[in-house]
């Protein structure tokens, strides 16, 4: 089974390799074989596809100015660890944990995504990861969305957080996490390790498929 995946997912990555040798785009085939290579040795195969780790990769390259990099996969439920940090220089995951969405997103799914001041949705897209700061919710980061998805994100206070509505307990409690107002809500009790991790030049990409969003 598990050798089954990892054909699957090495083919996957030779198709677009090969696509983009082909094309001429000899750059982008070698970002995508240190993407492999980080994927691969990090270990991501059950957590995240390849080609998302890849777009996710690909914009780190664009945004951020220190080597660690996330991704939210919001086309998993709240129930599930669907926030990973990931080191692209020592090639490890270092995180996978749970990651809260928009109150008006959905329930167990984020189905609907916004960049809307006052929607309370969650918005898709790149983030790099800003300053550090104390406010409600104690230690947290600022975010500037760096997609025509996200662009609002300083404008509508999407910060990363520490919540109690975010912690493992709710989910045993009624079956999935609780809400934000569109933030990225974490446990406190790793937020401080998560916000010295990505601060000041790290990203996150967050990412869903089948959705609806930019409304």
């Amino acid at each position: 089974m598990m050798f089954s995946l990892f054909f699957r997912l090495k083919l996957k990555y030779l198709i677009i390799i090969a696509s983009l040798l082909f094309s001429s785009h000899y750059a982008n085939a070698m970002r995508a074989t240190h993407a492999w290579k980080v994927y691969d040795h990090a270990q991501l195969q059950n957590y995240v596809e390849f080609d998302i780790f890849l777009n996710a990769y690909r914009e780190h390259l664009r945004v951020a100015n220190k080597p660690i990099m996330s991704i939210i996969d919001y086309s998993q439920p709240s129930d599930s660890k669907r926030f990973l940090i990931i080191d692209i220089e020592k090639r490890a995951l270092l995180h996978r944990t749970f990651v809260t969405h928009g109150i008006n997103s959905g329930k167990l799914y984020a189905t609907q995504f916004s960049n809307t001041v006052n929607s309370r949705q969650t918005s898709l897209g790149t983030y790099r990861v800003g300053e550090v700061y104390y406010g409600k919710y104690g230690i947290s980061l600022r975010l500037d969305g760096m997609s025509p998805s996200n662009s609002n994100a300083r404008k509508r206070a999407i910060v990363l957080h520490g919540a109690s509505y975010a912690e493992p307990n709710v989910i045993h409690a009624i079956g999935m996490l609780g809400r934000s107002w569109g933030c990225p809500a974490i446990s406190r009790e790793i937020t401080p390790e998560i916000v010295d991790l990505l601060k000041e030049g790290g990203s996150i990409y967050a990412h869903a498929q089948n959705n609806r969003h930019n409304k």
